[in-house]
């Protein structure tokens, strides 16, 4: 089948989810709307706007190529965003939604300042800001590396495809128009693998063939091999209990049962699903063994173009396109809403309506689609080598100061500031030196936490007590 047809696949599919993102739209009228979708988030409604965040580019090209590269241990990459969110539907999530429902928070720089201060907020803030910038330029690069395979079109053409659906649909509506895309992306994501998964596996002889496509050993473990295992449970877990882009959702619903129902719903179905990417890749590496390590998150694009009929290359193409972009709308919600509300109505113009507040939100979304666009295609390529970087630095900074937050009365700003320095500080050495590498045992993101918990405390208890 030509490649035009593809195009035409994902053309359509764009201009859907554009059109159902603006249509949802006209029901935005302030900026709750826009920040926390009106509190009105039912269980259903979160676990699918949740799911089409987490189940991202990482979590479909980015699992399978691990796979093809390292086999079933790289299950746990999603398998720890299952955990990371079994934990928030149950501990952190209740409790941080109640407390931003009482006092009408819409970001997590909220609620830092209402627990310590604005130092705290203005920190995470600009943290945020280089960080998100980034993580959007790489998943950019990620979807013009597959639309590149599969239609041929050039890097510039395709991320600024994939800004423009993503910005577009997000810029209108913020999360209330995300929250119902959402629903079409997930649908599209959860039906495309569904029906993929048994024909490939059927093109490589039937659970038969491809238990005999490679010898036993590390390639089947399912503990760890090679960059893949069981820690990814640091690297990744934390990031899905204090992400804001998650925690803002949640500030979303409507109350502690939808979040306990939705966020829980969110977990189990991950846990389904974290084990199909990787089968998939480990599939085509059994029926593609010409591609090259290096070039592992090919994998999955060219098991969907080359070994499957059309139309089912086609909807996995969607899913693929689907989970690329439903990733770079929750990367734009935690970029937007930090901006306008964290730096411009905290600290730029304080007197700021709410009019202008959700305007600055839309702009702010633009503008970080453009600056994406222009990182992913003129300054660099290896922002895709910094990606789990970012992820680590916004896990360890965050961590401690929100579950510290959340589980103690006392709001320490200086304990707080403490944890995100030594934490960053920390870890970015041992990152930047030994990459994902074990150093005396731990990874990057284990020491960071583990030193931003110690400078909490250590920096609490040298802060005198106020007197009652």
């Amino acid at each position: 089948m030509p490649r035009v047809a593809y195009l035409a696949v994902i053309v359509v599919y764009s201009l859907a989810q554009i059109a159902l993102g603006v249509w949802t739209a006209r029901r935005v009228r302030k900026s709750s709307d826009f920040f926390v979708a009106g509190r009105s988030l039912g269980p259903a409604m979160l676990a699918a706007t949740l799911l089409a965040a987490n189940i991202g580019g990482g979590s479909t090209v980015g699992a399978a190529g691990a796979g093809f590269r390292d086999g079933f241990a790289a299950w746990w990459w999603v398998g720890s965003a299952a955990a990371g969110s079994a934990i928030l539907a149950f501990t952190v999530g209740p409790k941080i939604r109640r407390i931003a429902a009482e006092h009408d928070l819409k970001t997590v720089g909220d609620f830092l300042e209402w627990r310590y201060d604005q130092r705290v907020r203005a920190a995470i803030a600009a943290l945020l800001w280089v960080g998100t910038l980034a993580i959007l330029a790489g998943n950019l690069i990620a979807m013009a590396a597959v639309l590149g395979t599969v239609i041929g079109l050039g890097k510039a053409t395709s991320c600024i495809i994939g800004a423009v659906v993503a910005g577009t649909y997000f810029a209108a509506g913020g999360l209330k128009s995300s929250a119902v895309v959402n629903v079409l992306q997930l649908s599209v994501k959860l039906l495309g693998f569904a029906i993929a998964l048994p024909m490939a596996l059927a093109a490589v002889g039937g659970l038969d063939g491809f238990h005999h496509a490679f010898d036993r050993g590390p390639y089947w473990s399912a503990w760890s091999n090679g960059g893949s295992g069981w820690f990814y449970l640091a690297t990744l877990g934390p990031a899905f209990i204090v992400s804001p882009g998650i925690l803002q959702k949640v500030y979303g619903a409507r109350d502690d049962r939808a979040v306990r129902i939705g966020v829980g719903v969110n977990a189990v179905v991950l846990l389904v699903f974290a084990a199909i990417p990787p089968v998939l890749g480990m599939i085509a590496r059994a029926l593609h063994p010409d591609i090259a390590i290096a070039d592992s998150d090919l994998a999955l694009p060219t098991l969907f173009m080359s070994n499957l009929p059309f139309w089912v290359g086609a909807l996995g193409l969607a899913a693929i396109f689907s989970a690329e972009v439903s990733a770079g709308d929750a990367i734009l919600f935690m970029l937007a809403t930090s901006f306008s509300q964290d730096l411009y109505k905290r600290f730029i113009n304080p007197q700021a309506s709410d009019a202008q507040v959700l305007r600055c939100a839309r702009i702010a979304a633009i503008a970080g689609s453009v600056l994406a666009v222009f990182i992913a295609v003129w300054v660099a390529d290896d922002v895709l080598t910094a990606l789990r970087f970012f992820y680590t630095l916004l896990g360890v900074s965050l961590f401690v100061p929100i579950v510290a937050g959340l589980m103690s009365g006392r709001g320490d700003a200086t304990a707080a500031l403490a944890a995100i320095a030594g934490g960053v500080v920390l870890a970015t050495v041992v990152y930047w030196n030994r990459g994902s590498a074990f150093v005396y045992g731990l990874t990057a993101p284990m020491w960071g936490i583990l030193l931003a918990a110690a400078a909490y405390m250590i920096a609490g208890a040298m802060i005198p007590r106020k007197a009652a």
